[in-house]
């Protein structure tokens, strides 16, 4: 997703900090930007679902054919549409990346894929949408880890967020999914029936 918004002001504007530098500024003004931010207008239904559904793209750095698309596999699934949406968003690459603690926002994970810095299963993978399956592992490739970034993850800089479903070890830059995710543990901001009645309308 190439929003040529500030990160800052875009997540003001959607109501969650999507960096770490957003997050101090967002707690010091929590609410939209601009002269009106904070006024509280009435919201139209459609705009409510709305917002939600570009909070979810925005969490996950990703285009809006490509949540479509999440969507429409989700609406198969068996259980509630909500949870399988996000479980299969949570299983993207680059998303696992993030919360393995190789990666300080979703971008740079992103970006870490796409430059093909990522190992699963031994084998190098440059599409961040690439879902993994339970009992897959990530590791960073040998020539990159003497990388600052990998030196820090290693170090386990970003390691105080790691869920239930990664066993992770840092200091090996390795990670495998245990399980599927389940929707409790997924640690994104977002009422995914909102974006289930967007895209059902």
């Amino acid at each position: 997703m190439n929003n040529p918004r500030p990160k800052v002001r875009l997540s003001r504007a959607l109501g969650v900090p999507l960096t770490p530098k957003a997050v101090k500024y967002f707690e010091a003004r929590p609410y939209p930007p601009g002269v009106h931010g904070r006024a509280r207008k009435q919201e139209s239904d459609y705009k409510v679902r709305l917002r939600e559904k570009q909070r979810l793209r925005a969490q996950y750095n990703i285009r809006e054919a490509q949540l479509r698309n999440a969507f429409a596999k989700a609406a198969k699934a068996e259980g509630k549409t909500g949870d399988a949406l996000l479980t299969d968003l949570e299983c993207r690459l680059d998303a696992l990346v993030l919360r393995a603690g190789f990666a300080r926002t979703i971008y740079q994970a992103r970006q870490f894929v796409v430059h093909r810095h990522v190992l699963v299963n031994g084998r190098r993978v440059d599409r961040p949408s690439y879902r993994l399956r339970p009992g897959d592992v990530i590791t960073v490739a040998e020539r990159s880890r003497a990388m600052d970034a990998f030196q820090i993850a290693a170090a386990g800089g970003h390691a105080e967020n790691v869920p239930p479903y990664l066993d992770v070890r840092h200091e090996a830059l390795a990670a495998r999914l245990t399980r599927l995710p389940e929707r409790t543990e997924i640690p994104v901001t977002c009422d995914e029936q909102l974006v289930v009645e967007h895209y059902s309308r």
